[in-house]
């Protein structure tokens, strides 16, 4: 098993899984030359990608996946609503074109998708079953809703969205409109929301978790680090036990094998 964050952040998003025999992206944000050149610096041909799963149909999802499904032929999943909005759609064969149900079998992975809210027609998050582990990614949601905390819920990994630090928000260089929107139900986590949603929720004896989509105006990996670990610390988890922080960067990778 082993996930590699090839890219996070506003710039572009691309989440690698292989799960027994299985590999599946999660978004295809980058180019198809990034993501070409990230899989194969871990041994893994583009080619030999079983399916390319999209949360939503902004840039930072989607802007490498015209190419990249093109060129290798690849199936890609996404929600009826989501594809009505792809203009490359027309450009890909009928047969890489597959909506995405609400449960999806991809060789030994099974695949749940779950609603979350942000600005986008239909976006979702993703649980990950193989051999009795979860696998989760939620990014991009302005709130934590009870279904996203089910998802979440008793998961072995995690990608979780820990966007930014209010205060730097707040008092950074984005117009009033952008940060009402960063800040809105349909925005953006902060790395506080993050730290609750992980305090909240039933854990097994060990998680992984990927802090992500992490702003590069807003935010800083230290800083999202520290208030993620020490909220966690104040309700009685054994960080660095329990639960396993990883940091993600939005021009280098980031990984976890076992």
């Amino acid at each position: 098993m082993q996930i590699q964050i090839l890219a996070s952040g506003s710039s572009g998003n691309a989440v690698f899984f292989e799960l027994g025999n299985t590999r599946i992206l999660i978004d295809a944000g980058i180019s198809a030359r990034r993501i070409e050149r990230g899989l194969a610096s871990i041994g893994i041909r583009a080619g030999d990608l079983d399916a390319i799963l999209i949360t939503h149909e902004h840039s930072d999802h989607i802007s490498g996946v015209e190419v990249l499904a093109r060129k290798h032929r690849l199936p890609v999943y996404a929600r009826p609503r989501t594809w009505s909005m792809l203009g490359f759609r027309d450009k890909l064969d009928s047969d890489c074109c597959r909506e995405l149900p609400l449960n999806l079998g991809i060789g030994q992975v099974e695949v749940v998708p779950f609603p979350i809210s942000h600005d986008a027609v239909d976006p979702v998050g993703f649980c990950l079953y193989h051999q009795q582990m979860k696998y989760v990614i939620a990014t991009d949601l302005g709130v934590v809703t009870p279904v996203v905390r089910e998802a979440m819920a008793c998961a072995d990994a995690v990608v979780l969205e820990a966007n930014h630090d209010l205060e730097m928000l707040n008092n950074g260089p984005y117009p009033f409109y952008l940060k009402r929107r960063i800040r809105s139900a349909v925005g953006h986590l902060s790395n506080h929301d993050a730290a609750d949603l992980l305090t909240g929720i039933p854990r097994k004896s060990t998680m992984q978790v990927f802090l992500a989509h992490l702003s590069r105006q807003n935010n800083l990996p230290a800083l999202a680090e520290r208030i993620v670990c020490q909220r966690l610390s104040e309700h009685g988890c054994d960080v660095g036990n329990e639960v396993v922080i990883h940091m993600t960067y939005p021009d280098q990778i980031s990984g976890y094998c076992r």
